[in-house]
């Protein structure tokens, strides 16, 4: 990266020396309430994890929440109450990213594909994701994977099809990238290790690391966040004032430079524990009983 490329890549960044939480919060709000490109539905409530059935009742209330702050919205799933998020969003008139989660049962992969095939030739997907990190897990082969895709891209019409995983993967993986109409990057400095305050130059870094891998293929960044509490991972320190910053960052990068990006997440989410440590819980914006945490 040259000097002159590093200094532009550094323009969207706030100076919060001497900000007090106070302050941080009042920026917080005023941030959310300019609105953002897309948001991440977290729909499972306290008790429930992946697996269990998810109500229309919930997800409605959690996407009315989320209703006034996005345009966008993305799911995970297409089974198990998963397909009602892009119904009603589309009812709430917000624009869809919808999922289908692949893993390595090759039933419920069925299951999944057919149901985002469904809800697409239905209208309520404006991007479709076969996949959601497959690769990074290994669950399944890059052939298994390219086979869904197109499975996927030969069923649905007018409708950009692509395979969601971590930036990296699609300069790693080019017969992925190649059948993908569409890059779909997570970036995520946080996992990465990465102090708050470079971690706004570390995500444009990811970024234009997926917009090179997909050679002029549009990228979407379709999740990144920052947790609010738990244990650091080496220099990057989880608290209410680093996930507002961080917030604050990518909100006004995203505004400046016109970049399409879903913050992971709307809600805390206890089960995610299980997965990510005690991190885990705490990347919503609404915390696990949908009030505002900032």
């Amino acid at each position: 990266m040259s000097l002159r490329e590093e200094k532009f890549l550094a323009l969207a960044s706030i100076d919060y020396e001497g900000k007090s939480i106070k302050e941080l919060r009042k920026l917080f709000r005023k941030a959310l309430k300019s609105g953002m490109h897309g948001l991440c539905a977290s729909p499972y409530e306290e008790g429930q994890e992946p697996g269990d059935r998810l109500s229309e009742i919930q997800i409605r209330r959690r996407l009315e929440i989320m209703k006034p702050y996005t345009k966008w919205v993305r799911s995970f799933s297409c089974t198990e109450g998963n397909e009602l998020i892009p119904k009603i969003a589309k009812e709430l008139g917000m624009k869809t990213l919808v999922g289908a989660w692949l893993g390595d049962d090759k039933e419920i992969n069925e299951r999944e594909i057919a149901g985002l095939i469904e809800l697409a030739n239905q209208g309520f997907v404006d991007v479709a994701a076969v996949g959601n990190e497959v690769m990074y897990r290994g669950d399944l082969t890059e052939e298994e994977l390219i086979v869904h895709i197109n499975q996927v891209k030969t069923s649905v019409k007018d409708i950009p099809v692509g395979y969601v995983d971590a930036y990296y993967e699609f300069s790693e993986r080019p017969a992925i990238t190649e059948v993908c109409d569409i890059i779909l990057a997570n970036c995520y400095p946080f996992w990465e290790g990465c102090d708050l305050d470079y971690s706004l130059l570390y995500m444009k870094d990811m970024y234009n690391k997926a917009l090179r891998a997909g050679k002029g293929k549009k990228v979407i960044i379709t999740e990144t966040g920052w947790p609010s509490e738990g244990t650091n991972l080496y220099g990057a320190f989880p608290s209410e004032a680093n996930a507002i910053k961080y917030f604050i960052n990518t909100q006004k990068w995203s505004q400046e430079d016109d970049i399409d990006i879903f913050y992971f997440s709307a809600f805390d989410e206890s089960w995610k524990v299980g997965k990510e440590g005690d991190v885990g819980a705490y990347w919503g914006i609404w915390d696990k009983d949908e009030i505002l945490k900032f």
